[in-house]
Protein backbone atom coordinates (compact mmCIF):
# COMPACT_ATOMS: atom_id res chain seq x y z
CA UNK A 1 0.00 0.00 0.00
CA UNK A 2 1.37 3.46 -1.24
CA UNK A 3 0.95 6.17 1.71
CA UNK A 4 0.61 9.31 0.73
CA UNK A 5 3.13 11.92 2.06
CA UNK A 6 2.01 15.04 3.93
CA UNK A 7 2.99 17.92 5.41
CA UNK A 8 1.65 21.40 7.80
CA UNK A 9 1.37 24.66 6.98
CA UNK A 10 2.75 26.32 10.78
CA UNK A 11 1.10 29.31 10.84
CA UNK A 12 -2.27 27.47 10.75
CA UNK A 13 -1.01 25.09 13.29
CA UNK A 14 -0.32 28.00 15.18
CA UNK A 15 -3.93 29.55 14.35
CA UNK A 16 -5.68 26.00 16.07
CA UNK A 17 -3.79 26.35 19.14
CA UNK A 18 -4.75 29.87 19.60
CA UNK A 19 -8.37 28.62 18.75
CA UNK A 20 -8.55 25.73 21.20
CA UNK A 21 -6.85 28.52 24.18
CA UNK A 22 -9.78 31.05 23.48
CA UNK A 23 -12.47 28.18 23.54
CA UNK A 24 -11.21 26.93 26.77
CA UNK A 25 -11.12 30.69 28.14
CA UNK A 26 -14.37 31.26 27.21
CA UNK A 27 -16.24 28.12 28.04
CA UNK A 28 -14.77 28.18 31.37
CA UNK A 29 -15.51 31.92 31.99
CA UNK A 30 -18.93 31.60 30.71
CA UNK A 31 -19.64 28.98 33.74
CA UNK A 32 -18.38 31.21 36.56
CA UNK A 33 -20.26 31.96 39.25
CA UNK A 34 -24.04 30.68 37.88
CA UNK A 35 -25.17 29.84 41.18
CA UNK A 36 -25.93 33.39 41.51
CA UNK A 37 -27.88 33.18 38.56
CA UNK A 38 -31.64 31.94 38.00
CA UNK A 39 -32.87 28.68 36.10
CA UNK A 40 -33.18 30.17 32.81
CA UNK A 41 -29.91 32.26 32.85
CA UNK A 42 -27.52 29.10 33.98
CA UNK A 43 -29.11 27.44 31.18
CA UNK A 44 -28.44 30.10 28.92
CA UNK A 45 -25.05 30.21 30.02
CA UNK A 46 -24.33 26.69 30.54
CA UNK A 47 -25.58 26.44 26.45
CA UNK A 48 -23.32 29.13 25.48
CA UNK A 49 -20.19 27.65 27.35
CA UNK A 50 -21.27 24.16 25.11
CA UNK A 51 -21.10 26.12 21.94
CA UNK A 52 -17.52 27.62 22.94
CA UNK A 53 -15.95 24.81 24.07
CA UNK A 54 -17.53 21.90 21.27
CA UNK A 55 -17.35 24.74 18.41
CA UNK A 56 -13.40 25.19 19.81
CA UNK A 57 -12.71 21.71 19.39
CA UNK A 58 -14.42 21.12 15.93
CA UNK A 59 -12.96 25.06 14.98
CA UNK A 60 -9.64 23.40 16.46
CA UNK A 61 -9.65 20.20 14.36
CA UNK A 62 -10.42 21.48 10.76
CA UNK A 63 -8.24 24.77 11.18
CA UNK A 64 -5.55 21.93 10.94
CA UNK A 65 -6.58 20.38 8.51
CA UNK A 66 -6.83 23.48 6.17
CA UNK A 67 -3.06 23.40 7.23
CA UNK A 68 -2.81 19.65 6.09
CA UNK A 69 -1.00 19.72 2.75
CA UNK A 70 -1.52 16.52 0.71
CA UNK A 71 -0.50 15.59 -3.07
CA UNK A 72 -4.28 15.05 -3.73
CA UNK A 73 -7.46 17.26 -3.94
CA UNK A 74 -9.21 16.24 -1.14
CA UNK A 75 -13.15 16.96 -0.06
CA UNK A 76 -15.10 16.56 3.00
CA UNK A 77 -18.56 15.28 3.37
CA UNK A 78 -21.31 17.81 4.43
CA UNK A 79 -23.62 15.93 6.37
CA UNK A 80 -20.45 13.99 8.57
CA UNK A 81 -18.85 16.98 8.87
CA UNK A 82 -21.98 18.81 10.45
CA UNK A 83 -22.28 15.56 12.63
CA UNK A 84 -18.70 15.97 14.17
CA UNK A 85 -19.50 19.47 15.34
CA UNK A 86 -22.96 18.73 16.71
CA UNK A 87 -21.26 15.65 18.42
CA UNK A 88 -18.63 17.82 20.09
CA UNK A 89 -20.77 20.54 21.35
CA UNK A 90 -23.42 17.77 22.41
CA UNK A 91 -20.80 16.00 24.74
CA UNK A 92 -19.29 18.75 26.22
CA UNK A 93 -23.12 20.46 27.56
CA UNK A 94 -23.74 16.56 28.86
CA UNK A 95 -20.52 17.50 30.99
CA UNK A 96 -21.56 20.77 31.53
CA UNK A 97 -24.86 20.03 33.12
CA UNK A 98 -22.83 17.19 35.60
CA UNK A 99 -21.33 19.89 36.93
CA UNK A 100 -24.15 23.05 37.13
CA UNK A 101 -27.16 20.74 37.40
CA UNK A 102 -26.28 18.16 39.93
CA UNK A 103 -24.17 17.67 43.33
CA UNK A 104 -20.61 18.63 42.50
CA UNK A 105 -18.08 16.21 43.72
CA UNK A 106 -14.44 14.89 42.84
CA UNK A 107 -15.97 12.25 40.97
CA UNK A 108 -18.43 14.16 38.85
CA UNK A 109 -15.93 16.68 38.26
CA UNK A 110 -13.13 13.50 36.44
CA UNK A 111 -16.42 12.15 34.92
CA UNK A 112 -17.22 15.42 33.26
CA UNK A 113 -13.61 15.76 32.28
CA UNK A 114 -13.03 12.32 30.83
CA UNK A 115 -16.59 13.05 28.98
CA UNK A 116 -15.02 15.98 27.07
CA UNK A 117 -11.95 14.13 26.64
CA UNK A 118 -14.79 10.93 24.99
CA UNK A 119 -15.94 14.06 23.12
CA UNK A 120 -12.25 15.14 21.73
CA UNK A 121 -11.76 11.60 20.59
CA UNK A 122 -15.21 11.56 18.39
CA UNK A 123 -15.40 14.63 17.17
CA UNK A 124 -11.61 13.77 15.84
CA UNK A 125 -12.84 10.63 14.02
CA UNK A 126 -15.98 11.17 12.84
CA UNK A 127 -14.64 14.44 11.51
CA UNK A 128 -11.73 12.73 9.70
CA UNK A 129 -14.38 10.06 8.35
CA UNK A 130 -15.68 12.83 6.65
CA UNK A 131 -12.34 13.22 4.65
CA UNK A 132 -13.22 12.00 0.91
CA UNK A 133 -10.96 11.11 -2.21
CA UNK A 134 -8.27 10.54 0.91
CA UNK A 135 -8.68 7.45 3.37
CA UNK A 136 -6.53 7.35 6.81
CA UNK A 137 -5.59 4.45 8.02
CA UNK A 138 -5.12 4.38 11.77
CA UNK A 139 -2.28 2.69 14.21
CA UNK A 140 -3.33 0.93 17.37
CA UNK A 141 -0.44 2.61 19.23
CA UNK A 142 -1.99 6.38 17.87
CA UNK A 143 -5.09 5.19 19.54
CA UNK A 144 -3.66 4.81 22.46
CA UNK A 145 -2.25 7.39 22.71
CA UNK A 146 -4.37 9.77 21.72
CA UNK A 147 -7.00 8.73 24.03
CA UNK A 148 -4.63 8.59 26.82
CA UNK A 149 -3.86 11.99 26.12
CA UNK A 150 -7.60 13.05 25.69
CA UNK A 151 -8.76 11.37 29.45
CA UNK A 152 -5.59 12.67 31.15
CA UNK A 153 -5.42 16.47 30.23
CA UNK A 154 -9.17 16.83 30.02
CA UNK A 155 -9.67 15.17 33.40
CA UNK A 156 -6.98 17.50 34.72
CA UNK A 157 -8.46 20.88 32.59
CA UNK A 158 -11.80 20.30 34.38
CA UNK A 159 -10.16 19.11 37.70
CA UNK A 160 -8.47 22.56 38.34
CA UNK A 161 -10.88 24.58 36.81
CA UNK A 162 -13.62 23.50 39.27
CA UNK A 163 -12.14 22.34 42.12
CA UNK A 164 -12.02 25.74 43.18
CA UNK A 165 -13.28 29.00 41.33
CA UNK A 166 -11.35 31.59 40.27
CA UNK A 167 -9.92 33.18 38.18
CA UNK A 168 -6.37 31.97 38.54
CA UNK A 169 -7.13 28.39 38.02
CA UNK A 170 -9.53 29.69 35.02
CA UNK A 171 -6.51 30.67 33.20
CA UNK A 172 -4.59 27.49 34.20
CA UNK A 173 -7.40 25.31 33.28
CA UNK A 174 -7.54 27.14 29.87
CA UNK A 175 -4.08 26.44 29.19
CA UNK A 176 -4.56 22.49 29.80
CA UNK A 177 -8.04 22.93 27.70
CA UNK A 178 -5.90 24.19 25.01
CA UNK A 179 -2.70 21.98 25.21
CA UNK A 180 -5.43 18.74 25.32
CA UNK A 181 -7.21 19.78 21.99
CA UNK A 182 -4.11 20.27 20.24
CA UNK A 183 -2.21 17.14 21.29
CA UNK A 184 -4.77 15.03 21.12
CA UNK A 185 -5.14 16.04 17.11
CA UNK A 186 -1.69 16.11 15.82
CA UNK A 187 -1.05 12.96 18.03
CA UNK A 188 -3.72 11.03 16.29
CA UNK A 189 -2.37 12.70 12.89
CA UNK A 190 0.88 11.74 13.41
CA UNK A 191 0.30 8.30 14.03
CA UNK A 192 -2.05 8.18 11.17
CA UNK A 193 -1.18 7.14 7.40
CA UNK A 194 -3.10 8.32 4.42
CA UNK A 195 -4.24 6.53 0.93
CA UNK A 196 -5.86 8.09 -2.16
CA UNK A 197 -8.94 6.02 -2.84
CA UNK A 198 -10.99 6.84 -6.43
CA UNK A 199 -14.66 6.10 -4.71
CA UNK A 200 -16.81 8.82 -2.87
CA UNK A 201 -19.26 8.42 -0.23
CA UNK A 202 -22.70 8.93 -0.95
CA UNK A 203 -23.79 9.84 2.31
CA UNK A 204 -24.12 13.61 2.31
CA UNK A 205 -23.18 16.31 -0.50
CA UNK A 206 -18.97 17.26 -0.59
CA UNK A 207 -17.59 20.55 0.12
CA UNK A 208 -14.09 21.61 -1.07
CA UNK A 209 -11.43 23.27 1.57
CA UNK A 210 -12.36 26.32 0.33
CA UNK A 211 -15.93 25.69 1.48
CA UNK A 212 -14.90 24.79 4.68
CA UNK A 213 -12.11 27.58 5.03
CA UNK A 214 -15.64 30.51 4.58
CA UNK A 215 -17.25 27.96 7.63
CA UNK A 216 -14.43 27.63 9.72
CA UNK A 217 -13.97 31.65 9.33
CA UNK A 218 -17.32 31.93 10.89
CA UNK A 219 -17.29 29.56 13.35
CA UNK A 220 -13.44 31.05 14.59
CA UNK A 221 -15.54 34.60 13.96
CA UNK A 222 -18.44 33.27 16.62
CA UNK A 223 -15.81 32.42 18.96
CA UNK A 224 -13.82 35.46 18.97
CA UNK A 225 -16.85 37.29 19.83
CA UNK A 226 -18.06 35.24 23.23
CA UNK A 227 -14.25 35.67 23.82
CA UNK A 228 -14.14 39.15 23.66
CA UNK A 229 -17.58 39.64 25.26
CA UNK A 230 -16.73 37.37 28.30
CA UNK A 231 -13.37 38.80 28.65
CA UNK A 232 -14.66 42.21 29.21
CA UNK A 233 -16.63 40.56 32.26
CA UNK A 234 -13.70 38.73 33.62
CA UNK A 235 -11.15 41.71 33.42
CA UNK A 236 -14.32 44.23 34.92
CA UNK A 237 -13.43 45.11 38.34
CA UNK A 238 -16.65 46.30 39.15
CA UNK A 239 -16.79 43.92 42.04
CA UNK A 240 -14.49 44.73 45.03
CA UNK A 241 -15.92 43.26 47.53
CA UNK A 242 -17.13 39.62 47.87
CA UNK A 243 -18.76 37.93 50.22
CA UNK A 244 -19.92 34.15 49.77
CA UNK A 245 -21.29 29.99 51.04
CA UNK A 246 -18.93 27.85 49.69
CA UNK A 247 -17.32 28.63 46.17
CA UNK A 248 -19.86 30.74 44.27
CA UNK A 249 -19.53 34.53 45.02
CA UNK A 250 -22.19 37.48 45.28
CA UNK A 251 -21.59 41.20 45.67
CA UNK A 252 -21.71 42.50 49.32
CA UNK A 253 -21.63 45.90 50.51
CA UNK A 254 -20.47 47.22 53.46
CA UNK A 255 -17.10 45.82 55.38
CA UNK A 256 -15.59 42.59 55.14
CA UNK A 257 -18.10 41.57 58.17
CA UNK A 258 -21.53 41.54 56.56
CA UNK A 259 -23.64 38.73 56.83
CA UNK A 260 -23.31 35.24 54.63
CA UNK A 261 -26.21 34.83 51.89
CA UNK A 262 -27.68 31.96 50.10
CA UNK A 263 -28.77 33.07 46.43
CA UNK A 264 -32.76 32.20 45.94
CA UNK A 265 -35.32 32.89 43.76
CA UNK A 266 -38.75 34.19 43.94
CA UNK A 267 -41.42 35.38 41.00
CA UNK A 268 -38.45 34.60 38.50
CA UNK A 269 -36.02 37.44 41.18
CA UNK A 270 -33.08 36.63 42.37
CA UNK A 271 -32.95 37.37 46.08
CA UNK A 272 -30.36 36.74 48.33
CA UNK A 273 -31.32 35.64 51.82
CA UNK A 274 -29.02 36.37 54.83
CA UNK A 275 -28.13 33.12 56.98
CA UNK A 276 -29.20 34.51 60.03
CA UNK A 277 -32.50 34.60 58.38
CA UNK A 278 -33.09 31.65 57.17
CA UNK A 279 -35.18 29.20 59.64
CA UNK A 280 -34.89 25.86 57.42
CA UNK A 281 -34.65 24.15 54.35
CA UNK A 282 -36.62 21.27 52.76
CA UNK A 283 -35.74 19.24 50.17
CA UNK A 284 -37.96 20.05 46.69
CA UNK A 285 -36.58 17.29 44.27
CA UNK A 286 -33.16 18.67 43.06
CA UNK A 287 -33.98 21.64 44.60
CA UNK A 288 -34.78 23.13 47.91
CA UNK A 289 -37.51 25.79 49.36
CA UNK A 290 -35.73 28.45 51.94
CA UNK A 291 -38.21 29.42 55.19
CA UNK A 292 -37.47 32.79 56.89
CA UNK A 293 -39.90 34.25 59.25
CA UNK A 294 -42.69 35.55 56.56
CA UNK A 295 -41.45 34.14 52.94
CA UNK A 296 -40.81 30.98 51.27
CA UNK A 297 -38.05 31.21 48.53
CA UNK A 298 -36.69 28.51 46.13
CA UNK A 299 -33.78 27.28 45.92
CA UNK A 300 -31.10 26.21 43.22
CA UNK A 301 -29.16 24.00 45.59
CA UNK A 302 -30.32 20.69 46.59
CA UNK A 303 -30.39 19.28 49.87
CA UNK A 304 -27.22 17.83 50.29
CA UNK A 305 -25.42 20.77 48.55
CA UNK A 306 -26.97 23.08 51.04
CA UNK A 307 -26.05 20.75 54.07
CA UNK A 308 -22.39 20.65 52.83
CA UNK A 309 -21.66 24.29 52.60
CA UNK A 310 -24.18 25.81 55.55
CA UNK A 311 -23.09 22.99 58.34
CA UNK A 312 -20.25 25.16 59.28
CA UNK A 313 -22.70 28.10 59.64
CA UNK A 314 -24.73 26.04 62.55
CA UNK A 315 -27.07 24.47 60.12
CA UNK A 316 -28.28 20.64 61.18
CA UNK A 317 -29.75 17.88 59.15
CA UNK A 318 -32.14 16.89 60.97
CA UNK A 319 -34.03 14.71 58.44
CA UNK A 320 -33.12 13.49 55.26
CA UNK A 321 -35.66 16.12 53.48
CA UNK A 322 -34.74 19.07 56.41
CA UNK A 323 -31.99 21.56 57.68
CA UNK A 324 -32.84 24.10 60.03
CA UNK A 325 -31.04 26.68 61.94
CA UNK A 326 -30.03 25.67 65.23
CA UNK A 327 -29.35 29.30 66.09
CA UNK A 328 -33.32 30.00 64.89
CA UNK A 329 -35.23 27.06 66.64
CA UNK A 330 -37.72 28.88 69.45
CA UNK A 331 -38.83 25.07 70.79
CA UNK A 332 -37.26 21.25 70.52
CA UNK A 333 -40.47 19.00 70.82
CA UNK A 334 -39.38 15.11 71.87
CA UNK A 335 -41.50 12.29 72.25
CA UNK A 336 -40.20 8.92 72.44
CA UNK A 337 -39.11 8.56 69.12
CA UNK A 338 -40.48 11.52 67.82
CA UNK A 339 -39.39 15.06 67.82
CA UNK A 340 -40.22 18.15 66.34
CA UNK A 341 -38.17 21.90 65.57
CA UNK A 342 -40.40 24.71 66.22
CA UNK A 343 -39.90 28.12 65.16
CA UNK A 344 -41.70 31.10 67.07
CA UNK A 345 -43.72 32.35 63.70
CA UNK A 346 -47.07 30.99 62.41
CA UNK A 347 -45.45 30.91 58.81
CA UNK A 348 -43.01 28.59 60.02
CA UNK A 349 -43.51 24.72 59.56
CA UNK A 350 -42.70 22.27 62.36
CA UNK A 351 -39.79 20.57 60.93
CA UNK A 352 -39.99 16.55 62.14
CA UNK A 353 -36.83 14.97 63.12
CA UNK A 354 -35.61 11.53 61.73
CA UNK A 355 -35.22 8.93 64.81
CA UNK A 356 -31.70 8.79 63.99
CA UNK A 357 -30.67 12.52 64.34
CA UNK A 358 -32.25 13.09 67.45
CA UNK A 359 -29.67 13.16 69.87
CA UNK A 360 -28.04 15.27 67.33
CA UNK A 361 -30.31 17.78 67.15
CA UNK A 362 -30.82 18.11 70.70
CA UNK A 363 -27.36 18.38 71.50
CA UNK A 364 -26.71 21.39 68.83
CA UNK A 365 -29.99 23.03 69.84
CA UNK A 366 -29.37 22.83 73.61
CA UNK A 367 -25.60 23.83 73.35
CA UNK A 368 -26.54 26.93 70.80
CA UNK A 369 -24.95 30.17 72.94
CA UNK A 370 -28.46 31.61 74.42
CA UNK A 371 -29.85 28.98 75.13
CA UNK A 372 -30.85 27.99 78.99
CA UNK A 373 -28.31 25.16 79.63
CA UNK A 374 -25.78 25.83 77.05
CA UNK A 375 -22.46 24.53 77.58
Amino acid sequence: MDYLSYSHDHTLVALSLVLAVVSGFTGFTLTQNLSAKTIVQRKISVSMAAVALGGGIWSMHFVAMLGLSLPVSVFYDAAITLASALIAILVVAVALVILHFFVRTSFNIILAGCIVGAGILLMHYIGMAGLQLCKPVYSVQGLVLASSVAFFSCGLAFWVAYKERNNRNIFLATICFGIAVVSVHFLAILNTKFVEVSARSEFGPLISNETLAVIVVISSFIILCLFLWVSSTFLSPHVTNVKSVGDEQRPDAGNNSGPQHIPCERDGAKVFIALRDVLAIRADGHYSQVYTEKEKYFCVWPITEVDRRLESFGFIKVHRSYIVNSARVDRFERLKDKGYCVFGTPMAPRIPVSRSKLKAAQEAIITTPGTIGAK
